[in-house]
């Protein structure tokens, strides 16, 4: 008999057969069922469970998310895999707070689902049992932007902030301009215990460097010319809950010193104080700039970075999930026809295409203000590429094109830096490059992304693997 038994449960029965096909070559034993509510029953009838559960989200009947709680409540340690085609922000998160182990999109890649069910049969086997489980639901909060996006890259932020749900601990966000770094660390407060307290929002750019202290940290009557009343700064004003300080590596040195600080004693003086002020704050932090390079030119401090870059988020460019441009522009079309009482605009296919391929320097927050002049500028309901602004109808023909002179200037640069094994460094980032694009391109569907490349599926299996893109 097999030791690992697997639970699939799908309302699909393409579903349930590829899965339970390509489970038992993998030396699984399997049970499949078309709905949550016939494994529930043989949980209730106290039947044993399984080593994994593998289950749909949108069925008939329960759905997976109920099923999960339901599992979790009398068995807290079996880890569960949720699928679904519709992943969006709340669903995931929703997910790994009642202690989904995994999350899956589909359409899935079936290597990547047996891989996953692998590794949580053996952190059943290696963890202690436990007597029961917590869940935590998430406190009702005010609706805010929301982060939307099917591309893998955005996957990967909606995982990371399910998986932080039930945490406090200090995040960092990277990302370049518009990319929706604000979204992903209010995202994250929402989505957290502390979502019923303030969440505020300090960016270092906008702030002068004489004032910032004084906005940070407030200051008593008195303290300087001007100062004619005492002033609450934002660490007091997010006391209990979030304080998302964006583009840090604009924080001068000595705040810097001041904040690390108040990360390691949690209190702080006001300007012109003397009693220390006690606060629990979650600091979520964001740039665009590398901070790594900012500490060797030590113009960041080193302590403070590693106190700050906890864990770390990715925002990704546009660039990185062009597949997400029309949902996104469509989605920005609509709140823009309701702010300005205009008639929501569609797009053709030709438009949807053009703008999938443009560069997006600007990236979301460039696309929301084009759906605005969208709005406002194009004559007819059905845009067209000849709506869109004269900057952004002549498709870039040199972008990312002249990659061969960089790659020599970088061939030059190295070997006068005394570089040697050039070719096995060049040829594994290559390697990796075009592996992340492909299988960006296909949403992780190895087979289609392996054709991509000219590669065998096997081929392309063994080089994620030795190149530890998994």
């Amino acid at each position: 008999m097999n030791d690992e038994y697997v639970w699939v449960i799908d309302d699909d029965k393409s579903i349930r057969w590829v899965l339970e096909k390509a489970l038992k070559q993998a030396n699984m034993a399997v049970t499949t069922f078309e709905s949550a509510d016939e494994a529930l029953q043989l949980i209730r009838d106290n039947a044993i469970p399984p080593n994994v559960v593998i289950s749909d989200i949108r069925m008939p009947g329960s759905d997976g998310l109920s099923l999960l709680k339901q599992l979790k409540a009398v068995h807290p340690d079996l880890p569960v895999l949720i699928m679904t085609a519709y992943s969006d922000l709340d669903s995931t998160v929703t997910a790994f707070e009642d202690g989904a182990f995994e999350y899956i999109a589909k359409p899935f890649d079936v290597d990547s689902v047996i891989e996953r069910t692998q590794r949580a049969c053996q952190l059943k086997r290696d963890q202690p049992q436990r007597t029961n489980a917590s869940t935590s639901k998430v406190p009702s909060h005010e609706q805010t932007d929301e982060l939307i996006g099917d591309a893998p890259a955005m996957q990967s932020v909606f995982k990371a902030i399910g998986r932080l749900s039930k945490s406090k601990i200090t995040v960092m966000v990277n990302g370049e301009s518009g990319t929706g770094k604000e979204l992903i660390a209010n995202a994250l407060h929402r989505h957290s215990p502390r979502s019923d307290k303030p969440f505020v929002a300090l960016n270092m750019a906008a702030i002068p460097h004489d004032l910032m202290e004084s906005e940070l940290f407030g200051h008593e009557k008195g303290a300087f010319t001007g100062a004619q009343s005492m002033r609450v700064g934002r660490f007091e004003q997010s006391d209990g809950g979030t304080l998302f300080l964006d583009e840090i590596g604009d924080m001068p040195a000595t705040l810097q010193t001041r904040l690390l600080r108040v990360l390691a004693d949690g209190q702080f003086y006001r300007v012109g104080g003397h009693t220390p002020i006690k606060v629990d704050v979650r600091i979520i932090a964001a740039t665009h700039q590398n901070l790594e390079a900012l500490v060797e030119k030590k113009l960041f401090r080193e302590d403070l970075f590693h106190r700050l870059n906890v864990i770390r988020i990715e925002a990704p460019p546009l660039r990185e999930r062009r597949e997400d441009i029309p949902m996104l522009l469509n989605h920005f079309l609509e709140k823009a026809a309701v702010e300005l009482n205009e008639t929501p605009k569609t797009m053709s296919a030709e438009f949807k295409a053009y703008i999938t391929a443009l560069p997006w320097p600007g990236n979301v927050r460039q696309l929301q203000n084009t759906a605005h002049w969208l709005t406002v500028m194009a004559s007819n309901n059905t845009l067209e590429v000849a709506d869109l602004p004269k900057q952004d109808q002549e498709l870039p023909t040199q972008v990312d094109s002249n990659w061969e002179a960089g790659f020599r200037q970088w061939a030059n640069k190295a070997l006068h830096d005394g570089e040697i094994n050039l070719l096995p460094t060049a040829t594994s980032t290559m390697e990796k490059i075009l592996i992340q694009v492909a299988l960006n391109k296909t949403q992780d569907k190895r087979q289609e992304a392996a054709r991509l490349l000219g590669w065998g599926r096997n081929t392309l299996t063994r080089k994620i693997r030795e190149l530890e893109l998994d």
